[in-house]
């Protein structure tokens, strides 16, 4: 592959990072924000995403209306994501509006925070909150966060609740603004047929007077407790399960093992969950997760069937789990290789996908890394390093979670 990789930062702190290809035809430009759920306190939780449908409102300059109609002159595919972890920010353009899309992107991370704006968007994440609320893996895995991470801000709902987003000051949105949106908490990733000198040159007119702040993250040492839970959901006819316990963090060198063994074990077709549940009809759906994340990670375990089945199900998951160890098969980890390898190939053929990963890699504090050298290090993955991954980080449910229909 032709990219070229490359770095400069501002004298206010903001990291611009760019990946360069003149083969590309189009280019993809995105800010990633270190921020997210884990960063607030919990009588604001949900502060995160909802300061993020607020940069869509407008800033000083540019009403709603106008960042839909600007974004649509261009042509561009833009959106924008709230995490747990980071908030992001991005678009993706023909090569020649690459500058004009920095510069809208630039616009709404200054935003207004009008007060009229505040109030019809905090009905609309309301709704959103209720619609979550009516899907039962969502409040399932929100339940399991919830209890897993009890005591840690990775507890904290990306939505927040009905409470928290309702009674939500739009000054606290401010303060949390000013404090996690330093120039020194973010990086501008852009990706395709780019003049980079160029790039860091806008990116130092359009930016270059943000403030720094160096905000910063706890990262508190954590363990989860034992814990199980079981909850009656109305308006269900089939039972939810789900499984956590702890795995690699994202900045551990085992994150590859991990994600070779959530492949091989949880996979939606071919794994271990598969061929074992859902090809025998005892559950519909039966999966496996790794999760890393900053400095901590987890596995999660989801599976739907029919109330009936529950014991079943969570037997053989649990079977599965344990003897997991013993039945790896190369050819397992050979096939799991190849799909994760794939995933990896198609999302870097789109510079918006090459972006993704620089801005992503950025925040969780990880060297870039060549696509041609993380392809590698999977490769180099072997069966006693899978074996090691489950001696240290075994594969025993720490938190198990039931979402069940009401019973007649």
């Amino acid at each position: 592959m032709t990219f070229q990789y490359k770095e400069a930062r501002l004298s206010n702190g903001l990291v611009v990072v760019g990946e360069m290809d003149q083969s590309t035809h189009t280019a993809a430009a995105g800010f990633f924000v270190r921020t997210g759920a884990r960063d607030e306190s919990s009588n604001i939780m949900g502060v995160s995403h909802f300061l993020e449908h607020m940069m869509f409102k407008g800033s000083q300059q540019r009403t709603a209306l106008d960042v839909n109609n600007d974004f649509d002159a261009i042509g561009a595919s833009h959106n924008a994501f709230t995490s747990g972890e980071m908030t992001a920010f991005h678009a993706h353009v023909l090569p020649e509006h690459i500058y004009s899309a920095m510069e809208i992107l630039s616009d709404i991370l200054r935003p207004a925070l009008r007060t009229e704006d505040f109030e019809e968007e905090r009905g609309v994440i309301l709704e959103e909150i209720a619609m979550y609320e009516d899907n039962p893996f969502m409040g399932l895995y929100e339940r399991m966060m919830e209890t897993y991470y009890k005591g840690h801000p990775l507890s904290h709902r990306v939505l927040g609740t009905k409470q928290t987003v309702g009674l939500l000051p739009k000054d606290e949105m401010s303060k949390y603004f000013s404090n996690r949106y330093a120039a020194d908490n973010m990086v501008l990733a852009v990706a395709g047929p780019i003049d980079f000198d160029k790039v860091v040159g806008e990116a130092q007119r359009l930016c270059g007077e943000w403030p720094r702040g160096k905000p910063g993250r706890a990262n508190t040492p954590f363990t989860p407790v034992t814990n199980e839970f079981t909850q009656t959901m109305p308006n269900t006819n089939r039972a939810y399960i789900g499984m956590m316990m702890p795995a690699p963090a994202l900045n551990d060198v085992r994150r590859y093992a991990s994600s070779l063994i959530s492949q091989i074990i949880g996979d939606r077709e071919g794994s271990k969950f598969y061929w074992s549940l859902v090809e025998t009809g005892l559950a519909e759906e039966a999966s496996c997760s790794f999760e890393g994340r900053d400095g901590l990670g987890e596995y999660l375990i989801f599976a739907a069937c029919e109330n009936k089945n529950v014991a079943e199900v969570e037997k053989r998951l649990q079977a599965e789990m344990a003897q997991l160890s013993q039945t790896l098969q190369q050819e397992e980890l050979d096939r799991a290789r190849a799909r994760i390898a794939t995933g990896i190939a198609l999302a870097s053929e789109r510079p918006s996908g090459r972006m993704h990963r620089l801005g992503s890699q950025w925040v969780y504090g990880l060297a870039p890394i060549p696509i041609e050298e993380e392809m590698q290090r999977i490769e180099n993955v072997t069966l006693q390093d899978l074996r090691q991954c489950l001696v240290e980080f075994p594969m025993k449910p720490v938190v198990i979670g039931r979402m069940l229909p009401p019973t007649v």
